[in-house]
């Protein structure tokens, strides 16, 4: 059996099981798949140094507490993934409730649409496929590399009633997204290598993807910051901003100020729910040039 083909099995066998239980209950297992993922040991030694670098202030012991509720939430979301596009018809705010939503509805009627950033922060899909239930929106997404598992997850996004805009076409496609007065999810908070800009991350510079401000400024599009943390209860909040003050222009030092706000607004997020954010990407890889 090739890799693909086992992975494909594996998602299918898991997704088949998340449907089959009730949600709070597929939580309780999410979790301990979680727990699992970290005692096996699974990019830990990346999310080990990561944490060292964003919180060199804090405890070994407190270090490992939110190492240890973040392993928990990625199984969480896991399990939630596969039941998307009955997650987001759920009435009522037992499952995801919402403020700001008044800044994307009054970005919309200035007719140039929105970017909405989110980072790789709590259960993100969710909170995109929420949005689209209340304003037409797309995903920039990039293909996964096994085809099987990309055709499956393009079809829980189509189910959520979210459009797709792939990243590796023409990018003309995300600015007529916004000429049509759409709302554009976009996601800019992991290693750009040399193609980004070095902002600061948790005091460190970070090569950061340009592409959302490059486009906020040329289109005259809003970019806002919306974000989405797990309650005790199990449900969600998700909590969407004002919309950034664009710097004047669209030079080079303009893209790099936008890039710096987002950046700076999302780390703010992740200081207050260290447990959400996604640890185990290597966002410091790229060094900037001496």
């Amino acid at each position: 059996m090739s890799t693909h083909a086992l992975e494909w099995w594996l998602v299918r066998g898991l997704a088949a099981h998340a449907r089959g239980l009730d949600w709070p209950h597929s939580l309780e297992v999410g979790a301990n798949l979680g727990d699992l993922a970290r005692r096996l040991g699974i990019r830990r030694a990346v999310a080990d140094d990561n944490l060292a670098r964003a919180f060199p202030d804090r405890s070994v012991a407190d270090r490992r507490a939110i190492l240890l509720e973040h392993y928990r939430e990625l199984g969480r979301i896991v399990m939630e993934y596969p039941r998307i596009p009955e997650l987001v018809q759920a009435r009522g705010d037992d499952v995801v409730a919402v403020t700001g939503l008044e800044h994307v509805l009054a970005a919309r009627e200035r007719g140039r649409g929105a970017i909405v950033m989110a980072g790789h922060f709590g259960n993100f899909e969710l909170s995109g496929a929420w949005l689209g239930q209340h304003v037409p929106l797309d995903f920039v997404t990039r293909p996964l590399s096994n085809p099987h598992v990309d055709r499956w997850v393009a079809d829980l996004r189509r189910r959520a009633g979210v459009g797709m805009l792939r990243a590796d076409r023409d990018v003309r496609e995300i600015y007529a997204a916004l000429r049509a007065n759409r709302c554009v999810a976009m996601l800019a908070d992991q290693d750009a290598r040399r193609q980004g800009v070095f902002v600061p991350f948790f005091g460190r510079p970070a090569s950061t993807p340009t592409g959302p401000a490059r486009i906020a400024l040329a289109t005259g599009a809003a970019m806002i910051m919306g974000t989405i943390a797990r309650r005790a209860d199990g449900g969600h909040l998700l909590q969407i901003e004002p919309p950034f003050e664009p710097p004047s222009g669209k030079s080079d030092e303009a893209v790099a100020e936008l890039t710096r706000q987002h950046t700076a607004r999302l780390e703010a997020r992740v200081r207050q729910h260290p447990w959400n954010w996604f640890w185990l990407h290597k966002r410091w890889k790229t060094q900037p040039p001496a």
